[in-house]
């Protein structure tokens, strides 16, 4: 037997809400017939006022309107919903299709027109053309946000096999299926914004967009818009990020320095899961996994009347502390690897040697920046051809430099065996045949 023919626009209705709106009974059991199978959900309502309801209960990504209503035209509400807060793409269907009314559609912010009879492909050619065009605008909207942000800073993958990473893991697996607000905090340089990345693609939101925003870049006159979005005149309507998120993971980093005004309005968007738009009249409900991200003490901040205590407690929910590079040294060998084919290749220059002794150097220095600053020394290092002559290695040596290189074997074989314990020193202590306090001692004058 032959494999059906997969539909063109499958994928792009599976994720879908929809809401068909048309007194007709028989119109609504159509269209809720060709949809539901296709789309994640689809409801139907026979009013103005009863698809006004639906509205303030669902966010939809697309509402099939008639344009003939008991009591009002579908292009007079579709004008009336827009000044309350409406962002939903519209598709109308409609017996009449005169230039008046195609006019009077376009003014609307109507994406396609239906005419009546029509077949089941063309309402669902129609649906899908729209919601095309809207996940390319969420598209643009969000790649121009990252670009103008540098988001691609806390991108790349989780690497390493410590202990200390293997207990983040651990966490973030646990977490994942939920949809609990979870804190990240760590030093500088530390991976909070990876670790959330990975938080959310280990969930069941990861075909959903993840969102970053740093809260200490955003302009206060320029809040409301940039995160809620706009709405002036019944013209001029814009998502903010909240809404382009909708749906997936937004993260708020630097929250510590979230200006007094953001934290008010934040406050009220977690206790009621719902936005306003600027110059809207309607709270729109939002579907989002939040996390935060400082490098900040939080508890300190509010002590100092910086943060606020109320909000602190709401988003202190679950917290995932980021280890110092220092306290992971382990994974500092894979770390560079990773770093040093990332910069040859996208820079197109060659590969610089990590030697055991460059190595042992590496996992010696204490890294105050952290992974950040690992791998902004290996960029560096493989521009300008050469690693720091305090990372370099010296190769083969004689006389009294020979003394260093033993140092160094002896220091690589306890490191060695320390990472097959998983960092346990006491069973490290046990396979070398010393005692617990020199492998302290020996640790701390490589100031790990």
């Amino acid at each position: 037997m032959a494999e059906p023919v997969a539909e063109p626009y499958g994928e792009t209705l599976a994720g879908a809400s929809i809401l068909v709106v048309d007194d007709e009974v028989g119109m609504r059991n159509f269209l809720t017939k060709i949809l539901a199978p296709r789309c994640k959900r689809v409801e139907a309502a026979a009013s103005p006022v009863e698809a006004s309801t639906w509205l303030d209960e669902a966010p939809f990504d697309v509402v099939i309107l008639d344009n003939i209503l008991p009591g009002k035209k579908g292009l007079d509400w579709v004008t009336e919903q827009r000044r309350l807060g409406f962002f939903a793409d519209t598709v109308m269907i409609t017996a009449y299709a005169d230039l008046e009314t195609a006019i009077a559609a376009l003014r609307a912010g109507v994406s396609d027109f239906v005419l009546k009879p029509f077949r089941a492909n063309q309402i669902l050619n129609a649906v899908a053309r729209t919601l095309d065009r809207k996940k390319l605008r969420q598209e643009n909207r969000l790649l121009r946000h990252e670009l103008s942000a540098d988001a691609t800073a806390g991108r790349g993958p989780f690497i390493g096999h410590s202990v200390a990473l293997g207990e983040v893991r651990q966490m973030l697996h646990k977490l994942a299926p939920l949809s609990t607000p979870v804190l990240f905090t760590g030093a500088s340089g530390t991976g909070k914004e990876i670790a959330a990345r990975t938080l959310h693609a280990l969930s069941d939101r990861a075909e959903a967009p993840f969102v970053a925003v740093n809260c200490a870049t955003i302009a206060p006159d320029r809040i409301g818009e940039e995160l809620f979005g706009v709405i002036e005149g019944g013209d001029k309507r814009a998502a903010g990020l909240f809404l382009l998120a909708d749906g997936g993971t937004l993260l708020l980093d630097e929250v510590a320095m979230m200006p007094p005004q953001l934290q008010v309005m934040l406050l009220r968007v977690l206790e009621d899961r719902r936005i306003r738009p600027v110059g809207a009249e309607r709270d729109i409900p939002l579907n989002l996994r939040f996390c935060f991200a400082t490098n900040d003490d939080l508890p300190r901040a509010v002590e100092e009347g910086r943060f606020r205590a109320d909000l602190y407690h709401r988003i202190n929910v679950v917290t995932i502390d980021m280890p110092r590079l220092q306290e992971r040294s382990e994974d500092i060998v894979e770390l560079a690897a990773h770093f040093m084919r990332h910069f040859s290749q996208s820079l197109g220059m060659p590969a610089l040697e990590l030697d055991e002794e460059t190595l042992l150097k590496l996992r010696r220095y204490d890294w105050p920046g952290n992974v950040r600053e690992l791998k902004n020394l290996i960029e560096r290092s493989v521009i300008l051809g050469a690693f720091p002559p305090e990372f370099a290695g010296d190769g083969e040596v004689t006389g009294e430099r020979a003394i260093e290189t033993l140092d160094l074997v002896e220091q690589r074989h306890i490191l060695h065996v320390l990472d097959r314990c998983d960092g346990n020193r006491a069973e490290a202590a046990r396979r070398l045949g010393v005692s617990r306090k020199t492998i302290d001692r020996k640790c701390a004058s490589w100031a790990m």
